[in-house]
């Protein structure tokens, strides 16, 4: 027995650990492309070029997302062999890169459907690549839980993991509108949509924490729902009804919170009217660790 066989790194799985990592690689430089691709521009000419820090955002957070869902699909007991391997990775891995460009599509189509992402990006906008990315890595968040949820390789466990990815989009609308009825009684009756337009980096910065959190506490579901890939209702009620009591707790929970940590400061003054970045991020560092530790609870 050699000194790696000792530690459990046998030939055969050393090669389905390079199998992956290969595909996993080849995946990533897809998304890259892909990015250029959608918006039909050149990705290299816009990165490199062109320097468009606000494209540069947006193709991150999908490299990003890409990576978190391959985590998901990577992640368990090795196949029976390597065609099945390679086949169970790269399913899995173009299945979740479909998945995350189809949440993008609903969120810049039904969440943020009065702005022009796509354009707004090419412009060099970056408020507005930022909630984008980070909606990408919640969409990501969310589908590596639900990979990590499902069990084999069937259309059965496809469509389990569709309807799971269904409701979090439904989730992540839901609270994009939240969120901006609360932004328009503060600012007699502004757009939350027109102010990220229009560069407001802070109130992204703040948007895009609580989709993260959202997003991790959407991972709580998998670990009550059991999996059955032929309960389609079953599925979709089971992950409607856990989404909307996370996602009602998570508001309360973020709220009192942010009353206590941030006492005698007048969030609404210094983030929407005054754009103070740093408190922003004070607000998502808040937001993302009730959601973990809210999702850790339920594990």
């Amino acid at each position: 027995m050699t000194f790696l066989e000792n530690y459990g790194l046998t030939p055969d799985l050393m090669i389905i650990l390079f199998i992956d990592i290969t595909i996993a690689v080849l995946l990533l430089t897809l998304m890259r492309y892909l990015q250029g691709w959608t918006v039909k521009v050149d990705s290299r000419h816009e990165l490199a070029e062109n320097d468009n820090f606000a494209f540069g955002i947006s193709t991150a957070g999908a490299v990003m997302a890409l990576g978190i869902v391959l985590t998901g699909a990577i992640t368990g007991e090795a196949a029976e062999s390597y065609l099945v391997e390679a086949i169970g990775m790269t399913a899995y891995g173009l299945f979740g890169l479909i998945l995350i460009k189809l949440g993008r599509f609903l969120h810049d189509k039904i969440a943020l459907n009065n702005i022009d992402k796509n354009a707004l990006i090419i412009k060099g906008n970056l408020s507005v690549a930022i909630v984008d990315a980070t909606a990408a890595i919640a969409t990501a968040i969310i589908i590596r839980s639900v990979l990590m949820w499902a069990e084999d390789l069937t259309v059965y466990t496809f469509i389990a993991i569709f309807s799971a990815f269904a409701i979090s989009q439904l989730m992540l609308v839901l609270l994009t509108r939240g969120r901006e009825n609360r932004y328009a009684k503060r600012n007699q009756g502004a757009s939350m949509q027109k102010a990220i337009a229009e560069g407001h980096v802070a109130l992204a910065i703040r948007h895009s924490g609580y989709m993260l959190a959202m997003a991790f506490s959407f991972n709580a579901a998998s670990h009550f729902i059991i999996f059955d890939p032929q309960a389609y209702v079953a599925n979709l009620i089971g992950w409607l009804i856990f989404s909307v009591v996370m996602l009602l707790s998570l508001s309360l929970l973020i709220t009192l919170v942010k009353k206590l940590v941030l006492a005698k400061i007048n969030l609404c003054e210094e983030v929407e009217k005054q754009h103070n970045i740093g408190l922003a991020f004070v607000e998502v560092a808040i937001s993302v660790s009730i959601a973990i530790i809210l999702a850790a609870l339920m594990a």
